[in-house]
């Protein structure tokens, strides 16, 4: 790395202040001196006049655990300001892992239906030379470079895996199971560990409750009893707002098993889309209940709706959506297979019964006037238009339809669910609001969906230019420190003497929400590549890691200065 001045840029701070003008001088790593007209020192100078200057942005919730393994760039983070993900979550972790290598293909199994990514390079491109987080940490640390900052909570899932094998899917934890799931624990928060995620949400293809959910609560509470003994550690809990709508009355568990501790929980979340209103109010509640009780829990919500794309190659979509028919094609071990069951007469039937009588009301299968045939494998078309138009002008069934359309179209062609109805009163609510994790998203994962990767500009974009909700002070804070504050990374995350030189320079009129496009350069284990969504650059004019640029002139730089971070407690506190 190279020093370096930042001139006459408009400097947003990350703590919500008001910006001003001044310099931003880096020596390596580090934020040296900010003022008005610095003297050049002999540093490279970087021209900010009309931009703002402000921290490196933190993605808040990423699923990058193995792609980064392969796709150590993270595009396209840098082109978006990206200094920071958050990884581990939803209680899924590469580590710890247990000895037996079927146990450990449960976690890739794992990672491969609930984040839609494939499981080839998973097994092919990590390394699994460890046993424990702290075992990974040190073999991270040694084989992979990335372009930004990582951090990483140890899965809930992962921890009970590695103790009870296979057995993790079907009981609750003994007490020696759970003392050893302490352990392993431990052995994570004292390596650097944010924290534990855990799911108290999620069913896998076959309809299995995920082995989180089936920790009862004297497993919970040893785990929180063992967080309680790491300052500056948390608890992230998601759960079901979306299919079971189990929510409130975990949330409810959760607060009542921290009773007592010290622990900062994170759980997800208040909802902001329009059909989930009905525990949208009990949710709120229990947000605001526990802001006037003075506790420590913050809500994780998004900002924008999920990206839904139907495929019949890789998607949990039809599965936590309830149609288990749809599912079989998924699941079907060929293209032959797929075509034979898609033409099959008595599938046809269930998958219509289920499609009407099985799948929830709120899923894609409920609104095909809300699919849309976009994207064509062989171009055969038709394209641009409903699953509904389509069926209505072919005299089906919707299911048949799309089933028809598949056939045609060939079987990497995906269906797209157009995005739900939002709140946008409660998003800006929350955005506000100081109890709240933000700028959440799944970038890493679901890579035939594009979730995540540049839904941080719609911030800038959509609430502080188009409708003004935000200033821009209020856009930078919530995802840099707020979120810095929140998950205990208090060497970075502002603009101050003394801290990480994670910045990111941007115009704000040259940034753009990007439409998505398609790359192929994911490896599919035999040598070839298979595509993903991607985004181009934002683009910001600058990104900083640890001093280093990563995007600048418009592009990638290839430089790979990120680190395996965790919490700061004494520093900067």
């Amino acid at each position: 790395m190279a020093d370096l001045l930042i001139r006459g840029g408009t400097v947003v701070d990350g703590t919500g202040a008001p910006g001003f003008l001044a310099d931003v001088r880096m020596r390596g790593d580090t934020i040296a001196e900010i003022g008005r007209n610095l003297p050049h020192q002999g540093e490279r100078i970087f021209d900010a006049k009309g931009c703002y200057v402000t921290p490196g942005f933190i993605e808040a919730h990423t699923h990058y655990d193995g792609t980064m393994w392969w796709q150590p760039d993270l595009d396209p983070m840098p082109g978006y300001g990206v200094t920071t993900t958050i990884m581990g979550n939803c209680g899924f972790s590469v580590a710890p892992v247990h000895e037996d290598p079927a146990v450990r293909m449960e976690m890739v199994k794992i990672f491969s239906f609930f984040e839609d990514i494939p499981s080839e390079p998973f097994v092919s491109a990590v390394a699994w030379d460890w046993r424990t987080w702290s075992a990974y940490k040190e073999s991270l640390s040694k084989k992979v470079k990335v372009s930004a900052n990582i951090a990483s909570f140890v899965g809930h899932i992962a921890l009970r895996l590695a103790v009870m094998g296979l057995q993790a899917w079907d009981r609750a934890a003994t007490p020696d199971e759970i003392a050893r799931m302490c352990a392993l624990l431990e052995d994570a928060l004292g390596a650097g560990a944010l924290g534990l995620s855990s799911n108290l949400h999620d069913h896998d293809g076959d309809d299995r409750p995920v082995p989180s959910l089936l920790a009862d609560d004297a497993e919970f509470k040893a785990l929180i009893t063992v967080l309680d003994r790491f300052p500056g550690t948390s608890l992230q809990v998601i759960v079901d707002t979306f299919m079971r709508k189990t929510g409130p009355a975990e949330v409810d568990r959760i607060s009542r098993l921290c009773q007592g501790h010290t622990v900062r929980v994170q759980w997800l979340g208040v909802p902001t889309l329009q059909f989930q209103k009905d525990i949208q109010g009990p949710m709120i509640e229990q947000h605001e209940r526990f802001k006037s009780e003075g506790r420590d829990f913050w809500t994780g919500f998004t900002h924008v709706s999920p990206t839904y794309t139907l495929s019949v190659n890789r998607s949990l979509i039809f599965a936590q959506s309830n149609d288990y028919a749809w599912h079989e094609v998924v699941l079907a071990d060929t293209e032959a297979a797929k075509i034979a069951l898609l033409r099959d007469p008595e599938w046809r039937a269930r998958a219509r019964h289920s499609w009407d009588h099985d799948a929830w009301r709120h899923s894609p299968m409920a609104q095909p006037q809300n699919l849309y045939l976009l994207n064509s494998d062989n171009g055969v078309g038709p394209v641009k238009l409903s699953v509904a138009e389509y069926a209505e002008g072919l005299g089906l069934h919707a299911s048949d339809a799309m089933a028809e359309w598949l056939i045609h179209n060939g079987l990497q062609s995906t269906v797209h669910l157009a995005p739900f109805d939002i709140d946008e009163e409660m998003v800006v609510r929350l955005l506000k609001d100081p109890y709240t994790v933000g700028n959440i998203s799944d970038a890493g994962a679901h890579g035939q969906m594009l979730c995540g990767g540049g839904e941080n500009m719609r911030l800038f974009t959509h609430y502080v230019q188009q409708t003004g909700a935000l200033t821009i002070e209020e856009a930078v804070h919530v995802q840099t420190g707020k979120l810095a504050n929140h998950f205990s990374l208090n060497d970075r995350g502002e603009i101050k003497v003394g801290k990480r030189a994670d910045i990111t320079v941007f115009h704000l009129d040259e940034i753009k929400h990007r439409e998505m496009k398609k790359v192929f350069d994911v490896p599919d284990g035999n040598g070839g590549n298979i595509w993903r969504w991607t985004r181009d650059p934002a683009p910001v004019r600058l990104t900083l890691v640890n001093g280093t640029p990563t995007f600048d002139d418009g592009k990638f730089t290839k430089a790979f200065p990120g680190q395996l971070i965790g919490p700061v407690v004494q520093e900067f506190a």
